[in-house]
């Protein structure tokens, strides 16, 4: 059976993985988990991630968690926009995550990307999930 929404299971992955300690966690892998995936990277929430092949050209993303004092960086994963309702937003509206101590990423026109660099390049889209 096909998989309605492979974000959202990545995303869970990711906070199934810190909740058990877990250093590594895997997944499919996708272009939009990929750039997701930079995007947390970049931002400092994750160690990094690397994509491997798999025998049948299936390939799956090994994502490494990062902790700091045994607590997890990540707080609190969600996803906003789900396969069954969309969220758009516009560069005005964009949402701020606790004040900004958080992050939104977006998918926008120019590419999957945090909602400080979304205001950066004065772009909006859809709103893919929420970090803090």
């Amino acid at each position: 059976m096909a998989m309605s929404d492979p974000l959202g299971d990545m995303l869970t992955r990711i906070r199934n993985g810190q909740r058990t300690g877990k250093s590594k966690v895997r997944a499919p892998a996708s272009k939009l988990r990929s750039n997701v995936l930079e995007v947390l990277q970049r931002e400092g929430y994750i160690r990094g991630y690397h994509t491997e092949a798999l025998n049948s050209g299936l390939s799956e993303v090994e994502i490494e968690l990062k902790y700091n004092d045994g607590m997890p960086v990540i707080q609190e994963i969600a996803r906003v926009s789900r396969p069954g309702r969309r969220v758009y937003s516009k560069i005005k509206e964009l949402p701020r995550v606790y004040n900004g101590l958080g992050i939104t990423i977006l998918s926008t026109p120019r590419g999957v990307m945090s909602d400080q660099e979304a205001r950066a390049a004065n772009v909006g889209g859809e709103v893919l999930c929420r970090v803090f």
